[in-house]
């Protein structure tokens, strides 16, 4: 019983290796999901969810070393909070900062107007657009005023306004519709007409 108690507990490496082992994968994966571009963090597809779940898979002995004890597996996902909380603390205070760490969003369709350069730029297929503002109710891109890729990977929609005329013209249209309907109703009581 005292070994089971020992393998749980006892730390298999020094604490302070611990300790700075989830810091150091932290600290890269940071900047390598910042260097490989907002759409990772957007998964638009399959294989960029596969490449985060891989990720995480791959980076996961490098955080724990060769320890397996549950103290160590604690002390790595305390770590882990700690420095993301104080990461985000200090971005907070500093926005400048987090604009350089985060980025940008980027504008990718703008009054209706798709930027086929900014798509390129980051990776994202026509195809993929469309299939992302599906997902927030559009039928199409062309019900787009506006398409943001937001810094953390988020597609953020808006839809667009009809035009003023366009607005007149359907109000203009369901008032002779309803004319339609009065004169058909109004031909139907009408007695037939005599010879």
């Amino acid at each position: 019983m005292h070994e089971i108690w020992t393998n749980m507990f006892v730390l298999g490496v020094p604490i302070a290796e611990k300790i700075l082992r989830p810091i150091i994968v932290y600290i890269f994966l940071i900047i390598g999901l910042r260097l490989s571009g907002k759409r990772e963090l957007a998964q638009l597809n399959p294989f960029d969810l596969i490449v985060l779940l891989t990720l995480s898979n791959t980076v996961q002995n490098a955080i724990i070393g060769n320890d397996n004890s549950v103290t160590g597996g604690i002390i790595g996902a305390a770590s882990l909070l700690a420095v993301n909380y104080l990461v985000v603390r200090f971005l907070y205070d500093h926005r400048k900062i987090e604009q350089i760490v985060e980025g940008s969003p980027d504008v990718l369709i703008e009054n209706g107007k798709v930027h086929e350069h900014k798509l390129k730029r980051e990776l994202i297929t026509k195809q993929e657009l469309a299939a992302a503002a599906r997902k927030q109710g559009f039928d199409s891109l062309s019900e787009v005023h506006q398409c943001v890729l937001e810094p953390g990977g988020t597609l953020s929609f808006t839809a667009r306004k009809p035009a003023a005329e366009d607005i007149r013209h359907q109000e203009l249209l369901k008032k002779f519709d309803a004319l339609s309907e009065e004169l058909a109703r109004l031909r139907k009581l009408q007695p037939p007409a005599t010879a």
